[in-house]
């Protein structure tokens, strides 16, 4: 699958969240569940509700107890969130892991799926600055109209570094290697304010 699908994909994920525009709506997943497509399907809409669920926490205003439950959610589903990259790179480890390297291969400063990760967040940030650049006046339209311009920069140079990646690990010139994110304020047998209770 090439990076612009991947992509593609995430748009359209986007786009379908926002037809309810709920964080407490439910996943629909148009795919079938075991798919590589069914797993970035998933990624993306964990990314789209927590994208939501920050905004939520912003105001001045709101309730810190209601502040509270949603920094809680948010935490859950940054863990997810990292679940989901891991399976997303499983995926890549059993396409790439036992490709020969080539003698002068090297290792990439991220695996694919934080690369991809980062797609799917640029999905986000395009399609909520497509809006502003046609909302209010004209100063706030042209401000966000440049910061759109650079965010589709940006997204044809992400998507050739990826596919470039991609193609990089199939040939052995780069090493498929997974560093699992071990995270640690989530693991009750790890963070202290946990255990220490």
């Amino acid at each position: 699958m090439k990076a612009i699908d991947i992509y593609n994909l995430c748009l359209k994920q986007v786009e379908e969240y926002h037809k309810t525009d709920s964080v407490d709506a439910t996943l629909h997943n148009p795919y079938p569940g075991s798919t590589y497509e069914a797993l970035l399907w998933e990624k993306s809409w964990v990314d789209t509700v927590q994208w939501h669920l920050e905004d939520l926490v912003r105001p001045d205003d709101v309730d810190p107890v209601y502040a509270l439950q949603l920094k809680r959610r948010i935490d859950r589903s940054n863990q997810h969130r990292t679940d989901l990259v891991e399976r997303i790179d499983d995926h890549y480890m059993a396409e790439y892991g036992n490709v020969m390297p080539l003698p002068d291969a090297a290792i990439n400063t991220e695996t694919p799926a934080w690369a991809i990760d980062r797609l799917s967040i640029l999905a986000l940030k395009i399609y909520h600055f497509n809006i502003e650049a046609h909302r209010g006046d004209d100063a706030h339209r042209a401000k966000c109209q440049a910061k759109l311009d650079t965010l589709l920069t940006q997204r044809a140079d992400l998507t050739a570094a990826i596919d470039q990646l991609l193609a990089d690990l199939a040939a052995g010139r780069r090493i498929m290697r997974l560093y699992r994110q071990m995270k640690m304020y989530n693991d009750p047998s790890l963070n202290p304010e946990l255990y220490k209770k």
